[in-house]
């Protein structure tokens, strides 16, 4: 069991997903700041690959989700409090899905408890948010601003990334519309939302 101001709890897999550019990471990084929880999010294992293989290519994705199962696995046997993950989820893609079901898997075997936040903001403000200093830090396959926003505009053609009333898990989820709020003010409500 974790621990926090002495009171133990279920070690915390958060599940940030959204469409690109919705503000996963940047809420993450807030969020990480009140709990406690280390961030994991999804650049941490795309920008290494990037330099070997194409997105997109079969050897790319093997590799991208066999990173994540090895960190979740470490984490989920470790002293740590939990883990906030960020995933760009296509809704519609059984793979997906099966993905999630999974790391959920290691960490409730480990005692774990899953929580989802599902982000969603305005096209014309992702747009924007998609060349702030921070993502371009973080996420070096997006300092190309004719190609990031080619790329945001493919996926959203291309998949279901928000829900309408339709999540698959009822229990431990919270959709939120950040648009006008500021990432501090999300985890915030994050954080009220499930009682932290």
């Amino acid at each position: 069991m974790a621990q926090t101001n002495g009171t133990e709890f279920a070690m915390r897999f958060v599940v940030i997903f959204g469409p690109p550019a919705v503000g996963k990471m940047t809420v993450g990084r807030e969020l990480a700041q009140l709990t406690g929880l280390r961030l994991f999010h999804n650049h941490l294992t795309i920008e290494p690959l990037l330099g070997l293989f194409e997105f997109g290519e079969p050897a790319f994705f093997r590799l991208v989700n066999e990173f994540r199962r090895l960190i979740f696995a470490e984490v989920a046997q470790s002293d740590l409090p939990g883990l906030i993950f960020t995933f760009v989820w296509g809704l519609e893609l059984e793979s997906d899905r099966i993905f999630i079901e999974q790391a959920r898997e290691v960490f409730r075997e480990k005692g774990g408890e899953t929580f989802f936040v599902e982000l969603a903001a305005a096209p014309d403000e992702r747009l924007r948010r998609d060349q702030t200093p921070l993502r371009r830090e973080h996420k070096p396959s997006k300092r190309d601003p004719e190609a990031a926003r080619a790329h945001l505009l493919e996926m959203d053609a291309k998949y279901k990334m928000n829900t309408d009333g339709d999540f698959f898990y009822a229990e431990n989820y919270l959709k939120l519309d950040n648009t006008h709020l500021t990432a501090s003010a999300a985890a915030q409500q994050i954080v009220a939302a499930f009682g932290w």
